[in-house]
């Protein structure tokens, strides 16, 4: 009872108002229903672009303008979502009778996607002090030699699924590390990571929401084991000098330990799969952008940029008023909910020239905002970078013939915008030695 409670909260009453919206023809929620049933979302972003830099729906304001989302991210006026106080009366009684810490996930308070200063500032603090700059270019050697074992793995097999064998496999392994899970323990997380993958979409179905929960809860459990034995005996991990963090108001709670494992882990998981799928395919469909970068693979940081840009791997995000204001001339009331589409932000002509089009040397692609913005700009930007350039860079190095070997198929999330599989064939000069 409490699990069907909670997901009346979280996403029952909103699968219902989504579909209530849908049926009126409300612009604001075309880019948020099932894709399966979604047009054109290019066409959507403009659309709404072309109606205002705000569109008022009937359950939020809505987005796609790159000036009105990044002004919007930036503005201390507006504040995550995940505060219960936001939701209507009758869902906030039914969140807080079913809340189950046991189950909750890395937008679940205190994950730092779900708290506002001054919880959130001191969260940052203490995670930024050793999820540093530094720490994570020390990494470069593990994610080379990662990508390049499991490259070795690709040739010899000649027909994979891109997916499976690589822009899963490598990100996996890369943020194990980090947290210092077992190398034995991968193939769960990522058994793990694909059933919890749905956690960000709204409007669940019950079955998926109940296999989300399954998945968070089993996560969970083992990470409070890992945290005992990383006390025990700390490890040269990230998460090791997390979890040793001491000192009056210097250390993480156990909840806030959980939360901020749940959200390294997603983080550092999630982006990269779907930056390393789309940016292949990217590659693949536009030959002569890939030519650009092998004449010149210097270009390799910047392409990353433009693949965030023209691929965003998170399509949106959200955020409330915390009190009654205004932005760009639209007023805004407080509790007002805000949708911020990235994905189409990201494509928005005011800012990018040819906005559709794939430039690896575009000016100004790093002004893309596939990894939000203002205080909760992801925490995992820099390792997806670092991932994206190495991954993309090796596997075209090591493949040049690389090429599709079917079709393609879309994972069926919303949020998380990315490929499930992609069959490639690695191509007849391949090359093994390094």
């Amino acid at each position: 009872m409490r699990t069907r409670m909670r997901w009346v909260s979280k996403h029952g009453a909103v699968r219902l108002a989504l579909r209530q919206a849908h049926r009126r023809g409300d612009l604001a929620t075309l880019a948020t229903i099932d894709p399966a049933s979604a047009p054109d979302p290019l066409k959507v972003y403009d659309d709404l672009r072309a109606a205002g830099p705000f569109v008022q729906g009937r359950l939020a304001t809505v987005t796609a303008s790159h000036p009105a989302a990044a002004a919007l991210l930036r503005d201390d006026a507006f504040r995550a979502a995940g505060d219960l106080s936001k939701l209507p009366l009758p869902l906030r009684a039914l969140a807080r009778i079913s809340y189950d810490p046991a189950a909750s996930g890395p937008i679940d308070p205190p994950s730092l996607l779900a708290v506002n200063p001054p919880d959130h500032t001191r969260l940052r603090r203490l995670v930024s002090r050793v999820f540093t700059a530094r720490a994570i270019d020390a990494l470069r050697g593990e994610v080379e030699r990662t990508a390049h074992h499991l490259l070795d793995v690709m040739a010899a097999e000649g027909t994979v699924d891109l997916v499976e064998r690589y822009a899963a496999q490598l990100p996996v392994t890369v943020i194990t590390t980090i947290l210092g899970v077992p190398a034995d323990m991968r193939a769960q997380f990522l058994r793990w990571g694909a059933d919890a993958a749905a956690t960000l979409d709204v409007g669940l179905p019950y079955a998926d929401f109940q296999r989300v929960e399954a998945a968070q809860r089993a996560v969970n459990s083992w990470f409070a084991g890992h945290f005992a034995q990383l006390r025990r005996a700390p490890g040269d991990d990230i998460l090791s000098r997390l979890v040793g963090l001491t000192g009056d108001g210097e250390q993480l709670t156990e909840t806030e330990l959980t939360a901020t494992a749940q959200l390294l882990l997603a983080a550092g998981f999630e982006t990269t799969v779907n930056l390393l799928g789309s940016g292949t395919l990217a590659l693949l469909e536009h030959r002569e952008q890939l030519e650009s970068l092998r004449a010149d693979p210097s270009r390799w940081p910047n392409a990353i940029e433009e693949i965030l840009r023209i691929e965003s791997p998170v399509a949106l995000t959200t955020r409330v008023a915390g009190t009654d204001t205004e932005l760009l001339g639209v007023a805004m009331a407080a509790r007002q909910l805000v949708v911020v589409m990235l994905a189409g932000a990201n494509r928005d002509p005011a800012v990018f020239t040819d906005p559709h089009v794939l430039d690896v040397q575009r000016a100004n692609a790093r002004d893309h905002l596939a990894f939000s913005g203002g205080i909760h700009f992801c925490l995992g930007a820099a390792l997806a970078r670092l991932e994206g350039e190495i991954g993309l860079r090796l596997l075209f190095e090591r493949f040049p013939d690389l090429a599709l070997a079917g079709t393609p198929h879309r994972r069926p999330t919303r949020v998380l915008r990315g490929w499930e599989t992609i069959p490639v064939h690695v191509g007849t000069s391949a090359r093994t030695a390094r």
